[in-house]
């Protein structure tokens, strides 16, 4: 089995351990916390399984990293501190540990990843031997593999668009929601998250995947964003009150252009209350869904609800995110050391893992 630790414990991290316990090739053997008050919990707990497992969280990086882990789950937050979890994951990789992690927008496409943020990692893959490889978090394979696999089965593909559509008022990350994004800022807000060439930072590298994938050069990566406020003020149960008048929800897109039409789309349609916005797309049902939608002969629309930590669909987007990283771990420990993204990894079926869903 292969020694894994789980680094972070936040709404990612619980659904690594989860993952991790539940992969018969892998061993959960540490997982690594920031928070004081998390040190010495067990594992069970803070993922919320009903059971200890036997693994007590800690802070000791140094500790967990010479035990020379086989593998490393980096769940860590990379959105508002990406230079430290690019040097977190460097520090794991070189000490020879294959990493998986949704954190480094940059990663998505290996190929058109900025030199300053590849050279290191290369560094570290020469120095320590060890792997890297990295898919998002909406989750990673709506934006690659299933597209990419729906395309093949039509005989015509005029364009692919990929859609989250969700209400944040279920997803637990206040920072996120309210500053990075700017949900309950006024209108004048200029959240992080959508300004100009930002979409494109992060989301940019999966639109370049799949048109490497599809075999069409890209003209430009352009992008759209639309905002809209709330008309009355709406309590949430996980972040409390957001008031009429601000940032209710927000539709953006970042379009890969190809002859001058945009073919390859990545749109996200957000919301902190259903009532928000009602003329843009919504779930088919719930609060939340993934949709894949490809134009031409036939025309296919492909809509995924995943659920997780009761009937939460945030978490589990989360949780499919992190379920493509980690079942992969086996496959890039056999493989030779290097930097990975989806186009490199195969199709991984749960083989072995029918049954064993830790509760």
């Amino acid at each position: 089995m292969i020694a894994t630790v789980v680094w972070g414990t936040g709404n990612m991290g619980r659904a690594a351990i989860r993952a991790v316990e539940a992969n018969p090739a892998l061993k959960l053997t540490a997982v690594l916390v920031h928070n004081p008050e998390k040190v010495g919990r067990d594992a069970g707990d803070l993922a919320e399984i009903g059971a200890e497992l036997g693994v007590a969280a800690t802070d000791d990086v140094d500790a967990v990293l010479a035990a020379s882990p086989g593998a490393v789950v980096y769940a860590a937050s990379g959105d508002i501190r990406p230079d430290d979890a690019l040097a977190d994951i460097t520090r794991a990789v070189r000490a020879g540990a294959v990493v998986v992690t949704p954190s480094l927008y940059a990663f998505y496409d290996k190929l058109s990843t900025p030199p300053e943020s590849r050279e290191p990692v290369l560094a570290a893959i020469a120095a320590g031997g060890g792997s890297l490889f990295v898919s998002g978090v909406d989750p990673g394979w709506g934006n690659d593999v299933l597209p990419l696999l729906i395309s093949g089965l039509g005989s015509v593909v005029d364009g692919i668009r990929c859609q989250e559509i969700f209400d944040y008022s279920t997803y637990d990350q206040p920072d996120a929601v309210r500053f990075l994004i700017g949900f309950g800022q006024p209108m004048d807000y200029q959240a992080p998250m959508l300004m100009a060439t930002v979409p494109t930072m992060v989301w940019g590298g999966q639109v370049r995947l799949m048109a490497r994938a599809l075999g069409v050069e890209l003209d430009e990566i352009r992008e759209t964003v639309d905002r809209r406020a709330l008309d009355t003020t709406v309590t949430t149960s996980t972040m409390g009150e957001f008031e009429a008048g601000t940032q209710g929800a927000v539709r953006f897109e970042v379009q890969g252009i190809v002859g001058g039409e945009p073919l390859i789309v990545v749109e996200h349609v957000t919301r902190i209350h259903a009532s928000c916005a009602p003329d843009w797309p919504v779930p088919p049902s719930g609060s939340g869904a993934h949709k894949v939608i490809v134009e031409g002969r036939p025309r296919i629309e492909v809509s995924v609800e995943a659920t997780d930590e009761g009937e939460n669909r945030a978490a589990g987007g989360n949780a499919t995110a992190i379920g493509r990283l980690v079942n992969a771990i086996d496959w890039l420990v056999e493989a030779e050391p290097g930097l990975y993204d989806a186009l490199d990894i195969p199709l991984r079926p749960a083989v072995g893992k029918l049954g064993r869903t830790p509760r």
